[in-house]
């Protein structure tokens, strides 16, 4: 235990020593005055993936349905009670859109870093998600960008709470919680299986979520071109950050809807789909197709 306590302290010393000062409004809350937590969660989360994915490989895949149904319904409760807390919290601060300080709106910027706090607890939350894909063994939607966004964003966001945990924050977190409520309805809705035929809009949600990047990038960004105090260095991070995730999601977006297959993939899908029908037994189709006669009807 003194070894753990020790090791706490050494690196609690350094994260101040790179960023400096601490907010002292937010000592004590849960999770942010240690490192340790969150650095000790991502871990679990990361083994999580590995260890799940090898023990669900010869097992077969969990329904989880009633359990799915509750946990994107709770998200979406608290996704819709951050967002309009948000919006009420700014505008009674009176939040400048364009740059807004930490220090400026009193108590209203303690009752945005209260929300914040939760923003940043739903990260973990949201661990979830890859959970159960896991036991779902939905493993082709465990990508690198779906842990890289879930892994990162719940250490910045530890950052983010300790040393700006209000002012030009709030902008990024007010988007996403909006996209959340429409997306964890949708991903609530999707387990049930009559309402899948209404889930026609899955697309316009990456769209939305791109959007959501773009337009918190320029909010950043307005903060460089008429600087209020906001600290610069954490604006020129969160933009690079978030244009990580425009790259990342375009390319999800172009390999998942816009990719139109060849010639090439469109003679492979009919070619595995001849030796589908041998797997049902059709085996005079396949060996008919083998030898180039795939208009030939087999008698």
């Amino acid at each position: 235990m003194e070894h753990l306590k020790a090791f706490d302290h050494e690196v609690n010393e350094f994260v101040d020593y790179m960023f400096g000062a601490r907010d002292p409004r937010v000592r004590g809350w849960l999770m942010l005055d240690s490192y340790l937590p969150t650095f000790s969660l991502t871990v679990a989360y990361l083994l999580f993936i590995w260890l799940g994915t090898t023990f669900m490989k010869n097992r077969p895949a969990l329904s989880l349905r009633g359990l799915l149904i509750v946990y994107n319904l709770g998200v979406t409760v608290l996704s819709f009670y951050m967002l309009i807390e948000l919006i009420l919290a700014t505008w009674e601060g009176g939040y400048n859109l364009q740059c807004q300080n930490l220090t400026s709106a009193g108590e209203a910027d303690i009752r945005v870093a209260k929300v914040l706090w939760w923003y940043y607890f739903s990260k973990v939350i949201e661990f979830a998600d890859t959970m159960f894909f896991v036991l779902r063994k939905k493993n082709s939607q465990v990508t690198f960008l779906h842990v890289y966004h879930h892994a990162t964003m719940f250490n910045i966001w530890w950052c983010v709470m300790n040393w700006i945990p209000c002012g030009q924050s709030f902008f990024g977190p007010t988007l996403n919680s909006f996209i959340h409520v429409l997306m964890y309805s949708y991903y609530g809705l999707s387990v049930i299986p009559s309402m899948r035929k209404y889930l026609w809009w899955k697309k316009y949600l990456t769209q939305a979520q791109l959007i959501q990047f773009l337009l918190t990038i320029t909010h950043t960004l307005s903060a460089v071109v008429k600087p209020c105090g906001f600290p610069f260095g954490c604006l020129i991070f969160q933009s690079s950050y978030m244009a990580t995730l425009v790259i990342l999601f375009v390319n999800f977006y172009v390999q998942t809807y816009r990719k139109r297959p060849s010639r090439t993939n469109t003679k492979e899908a009919s070619q595995k789909s001849v030796c589908t029908e041998v797997k049902n037994g059709f085996h005079k189709d396949y060996i008919m197709a083998a030898n180039g006669a795939l208009n030939k009807k087999a008698q």
